[in-house]
Protein backbone atom coordinates (compact mmCIF):
# COMPACT_ATOMS: atom_id res chain seq x y z
CA UNK A 1 0.00 0.00 0.00
CA UNK A 2 2.74 2.22 1.28
CA UNK A 3 4.79 1.85 -2.19
CA UNK A 4 1.38 2.39 -4.42
CA UNK A 5 0.27 5.49 -2.79
CA UNK A 6 4.11 6.77 -3.13
CA UNK A 7 3.62 6.14 -6.97
CA UNK A 8 0.51 8.65 -6.76
CA UNK A 9 1.56 11.31 -4.08
CA UNK A 10 3.89 14.11 -5.59
CA UNK A 11 7.08 13.24 -5.32
CA UNK A 12 9.16 15.31 -2.42
CA UNK A 13 12.48 15.11 -4.03
CA UNK A 14 12.75 18.68 -4.56
CA UNK A 15 11.57 19.77 -1.42
CA UNK A 16 14.33 17.44 0.81
CA UNK A 17 17.38 18.02 -2.19
CA UNK A 18 17.53 22.43 -2.88
CA UNK A 19 17.03 25.03 0.46
CA UNK A 20 16.18 27.81 -2.06
CA UNK A 21 13.81 25.58 -3.52
CA UNK A 22 11.79 25.06 -0.13
CA UNK A 23 12.60 28.81 0.09
CA UNK A 24 10.87 29.75 -2.85
CA UNK A 25 7.76 27.40 -2.35
CA UNK A 26 6.85 29.19 1.13
CA UNK A 27 7.90 32.32 -0.36
CA UNK A 28 5.70 32.06 -3.56
CA UNK A 29 2.61 30.28 -1.37
CA UNK A 30 2.75 33.89 0.73
CA UNK A 31 2.69 36.08 -2.32
CA UNK A 32 0.16 34.24 -4.26
CA UNK A 33 -2.07 33.89 -1.43
CA UNK A 34 -2.46 37.87 -1.21
CA UNK A 35 -1.55 38.41 -4.74
CA UNK A 36 -5.36 36.31 -5.41
CA UNK A 37 -6.92 38.32 -2.93
CA UNK A 38 -5.95 41.50 -4.70
CA UNK A 39 -6.85 39.70 -8.05
CA UNK A 40 -10.50 38.75 -7.01
CA UNK A 41 -11.09 42.60 -5.37
CA UNK A 42 -9.59 44.36 -8.39
CA UNK A 43 -12.27 43.64 -11.07
CA UNK A 44 -14.87 43.52 -8.34
CA UNK A 45 -14.07 47.22 -7.92
CA UNK A 46 -14.07 48.06 -11.69
CA UNK A 47 -17.51 45.91 -11.90
CA UNK A 48 -18.87 48.15 -9.26
CA UNK A 49 -17.57 51.32 -10.18
CA UNK A 50 -18.35 50.83 -13.92
CA UNK A 51 -20.82 47.69 -14.60
CA UNK A 52 -19.17 47.18 -17.75
CA UNK A 53 -17.95 43.90 -18.55
CA UNK A 54 -15.46 45.81 -21.48
CA UNK A 55 -14.07 48.11 -18.34
CA UNK A 56 -13.21 45.01 -16.66
CA UNK A 57 -12.03 43.26 -19.90
CA UNK A 58 -9.67 46.28 -20.55
CA UNK A 59 -7.69 45.30 -17.20
CA UNK A 60 -5.65 42.64 -20.00
CA UNK A 61 -5.58 45.56 -22.89
CA UNK A 62 -3.36 47.85 -20.33
CA UNK A 63 -1.86 45.08 -19.06
CA UNK A 64 -0.59 43.61 -22.62
CA UNK A 65 2.12 46.27 -23.72
CA UNK A 66 3.81 46.06 -20.14
CA UNK A 67 3.99 42.56 -20.17
CA UNK A 68 5.21 42.10 -23.34
CA UNK A 69 8.37 44.88 -22.82
CA UNK A 70 9.25 44.09 -19.74
CA UNK A 71 9.30 40.29 -20.16
CA UNK A 72 11.31 40.26 -22.92
CA UNK A 73 13.86 42.95 -21.10
CA UNK A 74 13.19 40.36 -17.70
CA UNK A 75 14.63 37.78 -19.61
CA UNK A 76 17.19 39.20 -20.95
CA UNK A 77 18.12 40.88 -17.52
CA UNK A 78 18.07 37.38 -15.59
CA UNK A 79 20.86 36.06 -18.43
CA UNK A 80 23.27 39.31 -17.21
CA UNK A 81 21.84 40.02 -13.17
CA UNK A 82 22.01 38.36 -10.17
CA UNK A 83 18.78 36.87 -10.28
CA UNK A 84 18.15 36.59 -6.89
CA UNK A 85 18.48 40.20 -6.52
CA UNK A 86 15.94 40.63 -9.61
CA UNK A 87 13.50 38.77 -7.84
CA UNK A 88 13.68 40.51 -4.29
CA UNK A 89 13.61 44.12 -5.99
CA UNK A 90 10.84 43.45 -8.45
CA UNK A 91 8.76 41.31 -4.96
CA UNK A 92 9.41 45.06 -3.34
CA UNK A 93 8.19 47.21 -6.01
CA UNK A 94 4.56 44.77 -6.58
CA UNK A 95 4.37 45.29 -2.33
CA UNK A 96 4.37 49.27 -3.38
CA UNK A 97 1.53 49.01 -5.97
CA UNK A 98 -0.38 46.92 -3.26
CA UNK A 99 0.02 49.86 -0.71
CA UNK A 100 -1.30 52.26 -3.54
CA UNK A 101 -4.41 49.82 -4.49
CA UNK A 102 -5.52 50.26 -0.41
CA UNK A 103 -4.60 53.59 -0.08
CA UNK A 104 -7.25 54.25 -3.19
CA UNK A 105 -9.59 52.09 -1.58
CA UNK A 106 -9.73 53.90 1.31
CA UNK A 107 -10.39 57.34 0.11
CA UNK A 108 -14.57 58.36 0.19
CA UNK A 109 -14.92 57.91 -3.51
CA UNK A 110 -12.36 55.42 -5.05
CA UNK A 111 -10.62 56.74 -7.90
CA UNK A 112 -10.89 54.01 -11.55
CA UNK A 113 -7.95 54.89 -13.32
CA UNK A 114 -5.43 53.84 -10.28
CA UNK A 115 -6.73 50.39 -10.87
CA UNK A 116 -5.49 50.36 -14.03
CA UNK A 117 -2.10 52.36 -13.64
CA UNK A 118 -1.46 49.51 -11.06
CA UNK A 119 -2.76 46.78 -13.62
CA UNK A 120 -0.02 47.85 -15.83
CA UNK A 121 2.76 48.10 -13.29
CA UNK A 122 2.04 44.74 -11.75
CA UNK A 123 2.30 43.44 -15.54
CA UNK A 124 5.49 45.11 -16.13
CA UNK A 125 7.05 44.01 -12.44
CA UNK A 126 5.77 40.39 -13.48
CA UNK A 127 7.43 40.37 -16.90
CA UNK A 128 10.72 41.43 -14.98
CA UNK A 129 10.47 38.77 -12.14
CA UNK A 130 9.08 35.52 -14.02
CA UNK A 131 12.19 35.07 -16.35
CA UNK A 132 14.51 35.43 -12.95
CA UNK A 133 12.31 32.86 -11.32
CA UNK A 134 11.66 30.61 -13.57
CA UNK A 135 15.17 30.41 -15.14
CA UNK A 136 16.23 29.95 -11.65
CA UNK A 137 14.62 26.79 -11.47
CA UNK A 138 16.68 24.46 -13.75
CA UNK A 139 19.57 25.78 -11.44
CA UNK A 140 18.34 25.06 -8.40
CA UNK A 141 16.40 21.77 -8.75
CA UNK A 142 18.56 17.73 -10.07
CA UNK A 143 17.83 17.51 -13.56
CA UNK A 144 16.01 14.71 -13.25
CA UNK A 145 13.63 16.16 -10.51
CA UNK A 146 12.36 19.04 -12.74
CA UNK A 147 8.57 17.45 -13.28
CA UNK A 148 8.59 16.82 -9.67
CA UNK A 149 9.64 20.56 -9.00
CA UNK A 150 7.11 21.83 -11.55
CA UNK A 151 4.12 19.86 -9.84
CA UNK A 152 5.44 20.94 -6.65
CA UNK A 153 5.37 24.74 -7.67
CA UNK A 154 2.03 24.02 -9.14
CA UNK A 155 0.59 22.76 -6.13
CA UNK A 156 1.86 25.64 -4.31
CA UNK A 157 0.24 28.30 -7.11
CA UNK A 158 -2.97 26.76 -6.95
CA UNK A 159 -2.89 26.36 -3.13
CA UNK A 160 -3.02 29.77 -3.16
CA UNK A 161 -5.11 30.36 -5.76
CA UNK A 162 -8.26 28.12 -4.19
CA UNK A 163 -7.47 29.93 -0.97
CA UNK A 164 -7.20 33.34 -2.07
CA UNK A 165 -10.31 34.07 -4.48
CA UNK A 166 -12.60 31.94 -2.13
CA UNK A 167 -11.59 34.06 0.80
CA UNK A 168 -11.23 37.53 -1.02
CA UNK A 169 -14.92 37.30 -2.33
CA UNK A 170 -15.72 36.48 0.82
CA UNK A 171 -13.98 39.47 2.96
CA UNK A 172 -14.89 41.79 -0.22
CA UNK A 173 -18.73 40.83 0.47
CA UNK A 174 -18.36 41.45 4.06
CA UNK A 175 -15.71 43.68 4.63
CA UNK A 176 -14.87 45.72 1.71
CA UNK A 177 -12.27 45.97 -0.86
CA UNK A 178 -9.57 47.95 1.70
CA UNK A 179 -9.54 44.31 3.94
CA UNK A 180 -8.77 42.29 0.71
CA UNK A 181 -5.91 44.46 -0.30
CA UNK A 182 -4.31 45.05 3.22
CA UNK A 183 -3.71 40.97 3.04
CA UNK A 184 -2.09 41.40 -0.40
CA UNK A 185 0.05 43.96 1.16
CA UNK A 186 1.08 41.85 4.28
CA UNK A 187 1.50 38.68 2.11
CA UNK A 188 4.13 41.00 -0.17
CA UNK A 189 5.91 42.13 3.21
CA UNK A 190 6.44 38.74 4.32
CA UNK A 191 7.68 37.62 0.72
CA UNK A 192 10.33 40.43 0.41
CA UNK A 193 11.73 39.29 4.05
CA UNK A 194 11.72 35.51 2.60
CA UNK A 195 13.38 36.44 -0.77
CA UNK A 196 16.26 38.57 1.34
CA UNK A 197 17.52 34.60 2.67
CA UNK A 198 17.96 32.88 -1.07
CA UNK A 199 21.41 32.08 -2.07
CA UNK A 200 22.72 35.26 -4.90
CA UNK A 201 22.62 33.58 -8.11
CA UNK A 202 25.01 35.30 -10.20
CA UNK A 203 24.93 35.05 -14.06
CA UNK A 204 28.08 33.80 -16.05
CA UNK A 205 31.18 36.28 -16.31
CA UNK A 206 30.73 36.15 -20.13
CA UNK A 207 27.06 37.03 -20.11
CA UNK A 208 25.95 39.35 -22.37
CA UNK A 209 24.30 42.96 -21.00
CA UNK A 210 20.81 42.97 -21.74
CA UNK A 211 20.12 43.81 -25.48
CA UNK A 212 17.84 43.67 -28.30
CA UNK A 213 20.54 41.72 -29.87
CA UNK A 214 20.78 38.99 -27.05
CA UNK A 215 16.85 38.90 -27.47
CA UNK A 216 17.17 38.36 -30.94
CA UNK A 217 19.45 35.39 -30.01
CA UNK A 218 16.99 33.78 -27.83
CA UNK A 219 13.80 34.24 -30.33
CA UNK A 220 15.78 32.82 -33.12
CA UNK A 221 16.94 29.84 -30.62
CA UNK A 222 13.09 29.11 -29.80
CA UNK A 223 12.38 29.60 -33.62
CA UNK A 224 14.86 27.00 -34.44
CA UNK A 225 13.23 24.47 -32.36
CA UNK A 226 9.65 23.33 -33.65
CA UNK A 227 8.51 21.81 -30.11
CA UNK A 228 9.26 24.87 -27.91
CA UNK A 229 7.02 26.60 -30.92
CA UNK A 230 4.40 24.39 -30.15
CA UNK A 231 3.99 24.76 -26.37
CA UNK A 232 3.92 28.50 -27.13
CA UNK A 233 1.34 28.45 -29.46
CA UNK A 234 -0.83 26.18 -28.01
CA UNK A 235 -0.76 27.51 -25.09
CA UNK A 236 -1.62 31.21 -26.23
CA UNK A 237 -3.97 29.91 -28.21
CA UNK A 238 -5.67 28.38 -25.45
CA UNK A 239 -5.58 31.17 -22.69
CA UNK A 240 -6.57 33.64 -25.94
CA UNK A 241 -9.59 32.05 -26.74
CA UNK A 242 -11.13 30.05 -23.08
CA UNK A 243 -9.88 32.32 -20.07
CA UNK A 244 -13.16 33.24 -19.00
CA UNK A 245 -11.93 35.17 -15.33
CA UNK A 246 -12.69 38.63 -16.43
CA UNK A 247 -16.60 37.54 -16.66
CA UNK A 248 -16.61 35.73 -13.84
CA UNK A 249 -19.01 38.76 -11.96
CA UNK A 250 -21.13 38.80 -14.92
CA UNK A 251 -21.46 35.01 -14.67
CA UNK A 252 -22.29 35.03 -10.89
CA UNK A 253 -25.14 38.02 -12.09
CA UNK A 254 -26.71 35.32 -15.02
CA UNK A 255 -26.71 32.44 -12.61
CA UNK A 256 -28.23 34.53 -9.97
CA UNK A 257 -25.68 33.03 -7.56
CA UNK A 258 -23.04 36.02 -6.43
CA UNK A 259 -22.35 34.20 -3.69
CA UNK A 260 -20.36 31.85 -5.57
CA UNK A 261 -18.20 34.42 -7.54
CA UNK A 262 -15.17 33.43 -5.20
CA UNK A 263 -15.69 29.99 -6.26
CA UNK A 264 -15.72 30.49 -9.51
CA UNK A 265 -11.87 31.93 -9.47
CA UNK A 266 -11.17 29.15 -7.52
CA UNK A 267 -12.42 25.95 -8.92
CA UNK A 268 -10.03 25.52 -11.90
CA UNK A 269 -7.46 25.09 -8.97
CA UNK A 270 -9.16 22.69 -6.98
CA UNK A 271 -9.36 20.63 -10.33
CA UNK A 272 -5.56 21.87 -10.93
CA UNK A 273 -4.57 20.63 -6.86
CA UNK A 274 -6.47 17.25 -7.67
CA UNK A 275 -3.36 16.78 -10.66
CA UNK A 276 -0.51 17.62 -8.58
CA UNK A 277 -1.89 15.61 -5.35
CA UNK A 278 -1.74 12.88 -7.76
CA UNK A 279 1.01 13.55 -9.89
CA UNK A 280 4.18 11.15 -8.52
CA UNK A 281 3.15 9.32 -12.03
CA UNK A 282 4.27 12.54 -13.89
CA UNK A 283 8.09 11.60 -12.99
CA UNK A 284 7.59 8.60 -15.23
CA UNK A 285 6.20 10.24 -18.30
CA UNK A 286 8.67 10.67 -21.12
CA UNK A 287 6.12 11.88 -23.92
CA UNK A 288 5.53 15.64 -22.27
CA UNK A 289 4.19 17.24 -25.47
CA UNK A 290 0.93 14.82 -25.65
CA UNK A 291 0.59 16.56 -22.03
CA UNK A 292 0.41 19.54 -23.19
CA UNK A 293 -1.88 18.83 -26.60
CA UNK A 294 -4.43 16.98 -24.23
CA UNK A 295 -3.87 18.84 -21.19
CA UNK A 296 -5.20 22.24 -23.59
CA UNK A 297 -7.71 20.07 -25.41
CA UNK A 298 -9.45 19.23 -22.36
CA UNK A 299 -9.79 22.82 -20.89
CA UNK A 300 -11.53 23.91 -23.71
CA UNK A 301 -13.63 21.24 -23.44
CA UNK A 302 -14.61 22.46 -20.42
CA UNK A 303 -14.68 25.80 -20.39
CA UNK A 304 -17.48 24.88 -23.35
CA UNK A 305 -19.34 23.21 -21.29
CA UNK A 306 -19.36 25.75 -17.97
CA UNK A 307 -20.29 28.38 -20.52
CA UNK A 308 -23.49 26.07 -21.78
CA UNK A 309 -24.65 24.84 -18.44
CA UNK A 310 -27.17 26.91 -16.75
CA UNK A 311 -26.13 25.21 -13.35
CA UNK A 312 -23.78 27.14 -10.55
CA UNK A 313 -22.42 23.68 -9.31
CA UNK A 314 -22.45 22.02 -12.53
CA UNK A 315 -20.40 25.21 -13.78
CA UNK A 316 -17.94 24.92 -11.36
CA UNK A 317 -17.61 21.18 -12.01
CA UNK A 318 -16.97 21.86 -15.18
CA UNK A 319 -13.83 24.88 -14.53
CA UNK A 320 -12.32 22.31 -12.17
CA UNK A 321 -12.06 20.16 -15.16
CA UNK A 322 -10.64 23.05 -16.95
CA UNK A 323 -8.08 23.51 -14.53
CA UNK A 324 -7.33 19.94 -14.31
CA UNK A 325 -6.61 20.09 -18.02
CA UNK A 326 -4.47 23.49 -17.70
CA UNK A 327 -2.61 21.63 -14.98
CA UNK A 328 -1.65 18.57 -17.21
CA UNK A 329 -0.71 20.92 -19.94
CA UNK A 330 1.41 23.71 -17.71
CA UNK A 331 3.02 20.42 -16.21
CA UNK A 332 4.04 19.27 -20.37
CA UNK A 333 5.11 22.32 -21.24
CA UNK A 334 7.41 23.37 -17.75
CA UNK A 335 9.18 19.96 -18.67
CA UNK A 336 9.94 20.62 -21.76
CA UNK A 337 11.25 24.19 -21.52
CA UNK A 338 13.42 23.23 -18.14
CA UNK A 339 14.81 20.17 -19.83
CA UNK A 340 16.11 21.04 -23.27
CA UNK A 341 16.98 24.72 -23.09
CA UNK A 342 20.68 25.49 -22.91
CA UNK A 343 21.65 27.53 -19.38
CA UNK A 344 23.04 30.20 -20.89
CA UNK A 345 19.74 31.11 -23.11
CA UNK A 346 17.72 30.47 -20.14
CA UNK A 347 16.69 33.48 -18.67
CA UNK A 348 16.03 35.02 -22.43
CA UNK A 349 13.26 32.15 -23.13
CA UNK A 350 11.71 32.02 -19.63
CA UNK A 351 11.12 35.91 -21.14
CA UNK A 352 9.17 34.43 -24.14
CA UNK A 353 7.88 31.87 -21.26
CA UNK A 354 6.53 34.50 -19.69
CA UNK A 355 4.45 35.89 -22.42
CA UNK A 356 3.37 32.37 -24.14
CA UNK A 357 1.53 32.25 -20.84
CA UNK A 358 0.62 35.59 -20.00
CA UNK A 359 -0.08 37.36 -23.07
CA UNK A 360 -2.63 35.05 -23.54
CA UNK A 361 -4.32 35.35 -20.56
CA UNK A 362 -4.38 39.45 -21.23
CA UNK A 363 -6.16 38.76 -24.55
CA UNK A 364 -8.15 36.61 -23.60
CA UNK A 365 -9.83 39.00 -20.91
CA UNK A 366 -10.05 41.33 -24.22
CA UNK A 367 -12.40 38.81 -26.10
CA UNK A 368 -14.07 37.61 -23.83
CA UNK A 369 -15.62 41.09 -22.61
CA UNK A 370 -16.03 41.76 -26.22
CA UNK A 371 -17.65 39.70 -26.77
CA UNK A 372 -19.72 39.38 -24.00
CA UNK A 373 -20.90 42.84 -25.24
CA UNK A 374 -21.87 41.42 -28.21
CA UNK A 375 -23.71 38.45 -27.91
CA UNK A 376 -23.72 37.63 -23.71
CA UNK A 377 -21.81 36.20 -21.12
CA UNK A 378 -22.93 32.81 -21.49
CA UNK A 379 -22.35 32.75 -25.16
CA UNK A 380 -18.84 34.46 -25.64
CA UNK A 381 -17.42 31.28 -22.57
CA UNK A 382 -18.51 28.48 -24.44
CA UNK A 383 -18.00 29.62 -28.15
CA UNK A 384 -14.35 30.32 -26.91
CA UNK A 385 -13.98 26.94 -25.63
CA UNK A 386 -15.23 25.12 -29.05
CA UNK A 387 -12.83 27.87 -30.42
CA UNK A 388 -9.51 26.98 -27.98
CA UNK A 389 -10.89 23.32 -29.16
CA UNK A 390 -10.19 23.25 -32.70
CA UNK A 391 -6.66 25.58 -32.45
CA UNK A 392 -5.29 23.22 -30.27
CA UNK A 393 -6.37 20.56 -32.87
CA UNK A 394 -4.79 21.97 -35.88
CA UNK A 395 -1.62 23.17 -34.24
CA UNK A 396 -0.93 19.80 -32.83
CA UNK A 397 -1.41 18.52 -36.37
CA UNK A 398 1.00 21.21 -38.15
CA UNK A 399 3.63 20.50 -35.11
CA UNK A 400 3.95 16.90 -35.04
CA UNK A 401 7.15 16.95 -33.61
CA UNK A 402 5.30 18.14 -30.13
CA UNK A 403 3.45 14.79 -30.23
CA UNK A 404 6.18 12.86 -31.10
CA UNK A 405 8.73 14.42 -28.08
CA UNK A 406 10.46 12.12 -25.83
CA UNK A 407 12.65 13.15 -23.42
CA UNK A 408 14.88 10.13 -23.40
CA UNK A 409 15.90 10.22 -27.06
CA UNK A 410 15.14 14.20 -27.75
CA UNK A 411 18.57 15.61 -28.81
CA UNK A 412 18.01 18.66 -26.77
CA UNK A 413 17.38 17.23 -24.14
CA UNK A 414 19.86 14.84 -23.79
CA UNK A 415 22.28 17.40 -24.33
CA UNK A 416 21.18 19.63 -21.15
CA UNK A 417 21.04 16.37 -19.14
CA UNK A 418 25.20 15.99 -19.85
CA UNK A 419 25.60 19.20 -19.69
CA UNK A 420 24.37 19.02 -16.11
CA UNK A 421 25.69 16.18 -15.78
CA UNK A 422 29.28 17.74 -16.56
CA UNK A 423 28.66 20.50 -13.69
CA UNK A 424 27.63 18.36 -10.71
CA UNK A 425 30.77 16.02 -11.53
CA UNK A 426 33.03 19.50 -11.55
CA UNK A 427 31.54 20.72 -8.34
CA UNK A 428 32.08 17.02 -7.04
CA UNK A 429 35.76 17.00 -7.90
Amino acid sequence: MTSKLAAVLPDLAPWRTSRDFRLLFVQGLVTYFGSFMAMVAMPLQIKDLTDSPLAVGAMGAVELVPLVVFGLYGGALADSADRRKVILLSEAGLGVLAVVLLVNSLLPEPLLWPLYVVAAGVSALAGLQRPALDSLMARIVPHDQLTAAAALNSLRWQTGAIVGPALAGLVVAYAGHPSAYAVTVVGFAASVLMCTRLAPAPPSPSAPKPSLRGIAEGARYAWSRPVLLGTYAIDMAAMFFAFPNALFPFLADDLDAEWALGLMYAAGSVGSVLVSLTSGWASRVKRHGQLVVYGAAGWGLAIAAAGWFASVWVVLVCLAFAGAGDMLSGLGRSTIWNQTIPEELRGRLAGIEVLSYSVGPQLGQVRAGAMAGWSGTRPAIWSGGLACLASVGLLAAALPKLMTYDADTDADAQRRRAQKSEKNAEAVG
